[in-house]
């Protein structure tokens, strides 16, 4: 049965690193016959959040912005992939604003239950992305239904299209899409 994903691409750089991976690990599910949808953060209008906590009476945020949107489109998802570049050992800021930005989640229904997670770093440490994975395993954890299902390593990619000889990665990507 085919699967609706969701990549959720938060570099300011829309076609980085990061982006290239989620775009392979697009291509690997779409290949497989599941429905794919990239939104690139960097062509949205995202706010930080207000901390007024409405959305958790009325299941939607009172800011009139592109968030809105994306949230409903990550309530319908079976499977939600956010890719980031690591910043200082962290998930970027675009990233950490849309995962409080789908606050309203929290207190609704939503589909998804499969979370992956693409992350690239100029560093090249196996621990680039601890502090990423930290923090998503934060909102995964006030998701209940959900699980991390999968992380896909980018390390040492300095420049934006460092990844092109790294063919190795971008096959991890398109076999976790595949593997949805």
């Amino acid at each position: 049965m085919a699967k609706n994903v969701l990549i959720i691409a938060t570099s300011p750089r829309k076609n980085g690193n990061s982006s290239q991976i989620a775009q392979e690990f697009a291509k690997g599910a779409s290949d497989s016959g599941n429905n794919c949808e990239i939104i690139y953060l960097a062509d949205k209008d995202i706010n930080f959040c207000k901390g007024c906590l409405a959305c958790q009476k009325t299941k939607k945020c009172v800011i009139n912005d592109d968030a809105p949107e994306i949230v409903r489109k990550m309530k319908t998802s079976d499977v939600i992939v956010w890719a980031t570049p690591v910043y200082y050992y962290e998930m970027c800021g675009q990233m950490k604003t849309m995962i409080d930005r789908a606050n309203s989640l929290f207190a609704d229904d939503y589909s998804f239950r499969d979370i992956y997670l693409i992350a690239t770093a100029a560093d090249s440490g196996d621990y680039s992305a601890d502090g990423a994975i930290k923090g998503l395993s934060g909102w995964i954890e006030c998701m209940d239904k959900t699980n991390l299902k999968g992380v896909i390593k980018g390390f040492g990619l300095e420049q934006p299209d460092d990844i092109k000889s790294h063919p190795e990665i971008l096959k991890e990507a398109y076999n976790a899409g595949q593997n949805v």
